[in-house]
């Protein structure tokens, strides 16, 4: 019987804890430590990043943070594999290259390239953006262990890659390999966001044994048949249990059928137990082949935008706000203004602060001037000639560029996918030959449960929830701690009631998916985000408290 994989995490994202693979390294056994680096927004910035010096563009903390772990890396047979290339791979293989060479390693580095299809984008019509990157698969990144490298490094690939490569590279799967590659995609989505899958950013924080101060990182215990155990290094913060896997599984989905440019991994059938402390197992996962398209995320800029904050403090909080909006438009006109008030007064407040609403005015123009002082000089002249007590919590300042996030769809076949190994030889990676357009099935009511004595509390009192952007659409995953809550909340978080109790999403496209063996619904707002996180003037831009507003609405509880 194969010895399973041991798979950690040590990035979910650029800017993560620096020190965070010195200690996935030195905390246990692992075979493989995985970093993730890209977002939608991280590729926003490498994008801008590029445009001042073409040799960046990649992360550039990642060979800061191998500097002292490197050694330690070779030295324990662990192989490092992270997308920290962004827009340039080989730049960053070769800054990998140039350290190794200085510390006196001899590393075998490879790397992933084929994504950036910026100077393709006419050709395939995508326009003429500042970055345009498919999603790549995990074939390339297995080439590339397969071939003996000790680090990989990719562009953009999906975040579960980094976790499927090794598996088949480890296993031998092959394309027919469909429940295997799903159940490594499901392990692969849970460890991408790192500490989110031990306690970070979980709804039921408090009952977390440190309180989750500092969740550790996670690590995947992989096997042939793609079932995983989610655990960490023993004597870290935070906790594996199956409510904190839950929310990771939920967290940036939209339907139930995951599909990834290997696999369509089916997270309805997707089933937790608990293995022991801080041990979770995910079994019973399907796949389905890949569609014929892979996603290219694509970046535009879309203008210079600007913002200041106003304090309104005591009585008619909402007179002074309009007061606000109608002098800022009037000096500027209405074109890309955007006000949000955010009562966060109180009543007959014991202090200034707790006295205190925020109003922030948001502008986006084309005009980087009309955006930029003139915006934030007609609010300073209002100092003395608006509404009594009139402070700002912002100093004025120059517009600055927003991006403007879009995914489209190409063909398999129209990408190249190239895995460059240790050695320099550079192997196509074949698109897959069975493709298939995934079944999707939104989710209705069927069934109804009407209790006979209900009290009126916070759903959090009983359901979690987590929630995060795709583009400009937000999720909202939902979970039920027993199964008699589930039934109450299939039955009654409908579409229409999650509209009711977040009016912001009433005028908007939602969809609700079931995920029974996970006691979880799954919502998608399509447009909640307008133009991506870049671009939007939420007060939450990319919708990572949705869940905790749903959370914290007054509804009439079983009792």
């Amino acid at each position: 019987m194969t010895a399973p994989l041991r798979v950690g995490n040590a990035s979910g994202f650029y800017g993560d804890r620096a020190t965070a693979w010195r200690e996935m390294l030195d905390g246990g056994e692992l075979d493989v430590l995985t970093g993730d680096y890209l977002a939608e927004l991280t590729m926003l910035i490498l994008g801008r990043d590029r445009l001042k010096d073409p040799a960046t563009g990649y992360a550039k903390t990642f060979p800061r943070q191998l500097e002292s772990v490197l050694g330690t890396a070779k030295e324990r047979g662990v192989r490092l594999v992270a997308n920290a290339g962004g827009l340039n791979p080989a730049g960053l293989a070769e800054a990998v290259r140039a350290l190794a060479a200085r510390l006196g390693l001899d590393v075998a580095v490879a790397h992933v390239e084929g994504d950036d299809v910026t100077g393709r984008a006419t050709e395939l019509g995508l326009g003429q953006p500042l970055t345009a990157n498919a999603y790549l698969g995990a074939f390339g990144i297995a080439e590339c262990l397969t071939a003996g490298a000790d680090v990989v490094v990719t562009g953009r690939v999906t975040d579960a890659s980094l976790v499927v490569g090794p598996g088949i590279a480890r296993f031998g799967w092959t394309r027919a390999d469909l429940d295997a590659l799903a159940g490594a995609t499901v392990a692969g989505h849970v460890l991408e966001c790192g500490a989110q899958a031990t306690g970070g950013n979980f709804a039921f924080f408090t009952e977390l044994p440190d309180g989750a101060r500092r969740p550790g990182f996670p690590l995947a215990e992989l096997h042939a048949d793609g079932s995983a155990v989610i655990t960490k290094h023993p004597g870290t913060g935070g906790a594996v249990t199956v409510e904190t896997v839950t929310a990771q599984l939920l967290y940036e989905i939209e339907t139930p059928a995951y599909a990834g440019p290997d696999v369509v991994a089916d997270f309805a059938s997707v089933r937790l137990a608990q293995d022991g402390p801080d041990r979770v197992r995910i079994t019973g996962a399907r796949g389905a082949p890949p569609p014929p398209a892979l996603k290219v995320g694509v970046n535009t800029l879309g203008g210079f935008r600007n913002a200041m904050t106003f304090v309104l403090c005591g009585l008619k909080i909402e007179e002074k706000a309009a007061l606000v909006r109608a002098q800022l438009t009037d000096a500027l006109g209405p074109d890309g203004l955007d006000f949000t008030l955010a009562r966060t007064d109180r009543e007959d407040a014991p202090s200034q602060a707790a006295a205190s609403a925020l109003l922030t005015a948001t502008v986006k123009d084309p005009d980087p001037k009309r955006a930029g002082r003139r915006f934030s000089q007609a609010a300073v002249e209002l100092a003395l000639a608006s509404y009594p007590g009139l402070a700002l919590s912002t100093p004025p300042g120059d517009a600055t560029p927003y991006g403007v996030f879009t995914g489209h769809y190409v063909p398999q076949t129209a990408i190249e996918h190239i895995a460059v190994r240790p050695d320099g030889t550079r192997r196509p990676i074949p698109p897959p030959t069975t493709t298939r357009i995934p079944n999707i099935h939104v989710s209705g009511v069927t069934s109804v449960f009407v209790p006979q004595n209900t009290i009126r509390r916070p759903l959090g009192d009983l359901f979690g929830a987590r929630s995060g952007d795709k583009g400009g659409d937000a999720n909202i995953g939902v979970w039920a701690r027993s199964d008699e809550a589930y039934a109450w909340l299939r039955a009654n978080l409908t579409v229409g009631r999650l509209k009711e109790l977040l009016p912001e999403t009433a005028q908007l496209a939602v969809e609700r998916y079931d995920l029974p063996n996970l006691k979880a619904v799954n919502f998608v707002v399509r447009g909640i985000l307008g133009e991506g996180v870049a671009a939007g003037t939420r007060f939450d831009p990319q919708g990572k408290a949705l869940g905790e507003w749903l959370r914290s609405r007054i509804v009439e509880l079983p009792a």
